[in-house]
């Protein structure tokens, strides 16, 4: 994932070198959260689960082998492409060392993230209105 212009600044000069271990030397090549691997088309059932090429079986948001004969719905079965990025454990890009990162892929990345995605959609909303009732007045009660 891109970082943003305005939160560059935190990460360390050789964040591409940094990533690039912890993606293929320390987790090679391989999403630490679920198995997937990087680069691979894999097909993903819309709750997580995915088909393993190398290993023949289906696996669950996890990597572990799926329960077989669970019900698969052909309108939530998408391709996806992996593409590994390295994720901060904590949240904190002051902390660069091994223990504190993880190679994810997207879907892994998103999902961990997904409280702090939240929680920043809702400053920039509670933002929009405050620049809204400054400039337009208050809103109107519907």
């Amino acid at each position: 994932m891109p970082i943003r212009p305005e939160h560059r600044h935190f990460y360390p000069i050789d964040w591409a070198e940094l990533s690039e271990v912890i993606r293929f030397e320390v987790a090679g090549g391989q999403c630490q959260q679920c198995g997937a691997p990087h680069g691979a088309s894999i097909v993903r059932l819309g709750d997580g689960r995915w088909f393993d090429l190398a290993g023949g079986i289906w696996r669950d948001g996890r990597g572990r082998p799926a329960a077989p004969g669970a019900a698969i719905r052909c309108e939530a079965v998408k391709v996806t492409r992996i593409v590994l990025a390295t994720a901060h454990k904590r949240h904190d890009t002051s902390r660069n060392s091994r223990s504190d990162l993880a190679a994810w892929c997207q879907r892994c990345h998103l999902e961990h993230d997904r409280p702090e995605h939240l929680r920043r959609r809702r400053l920039t909303y509670l933002r929009r209105y405050a620049l809204g009732d400054l400039f337009l007045g208050a809103y109107p009660v519907a």
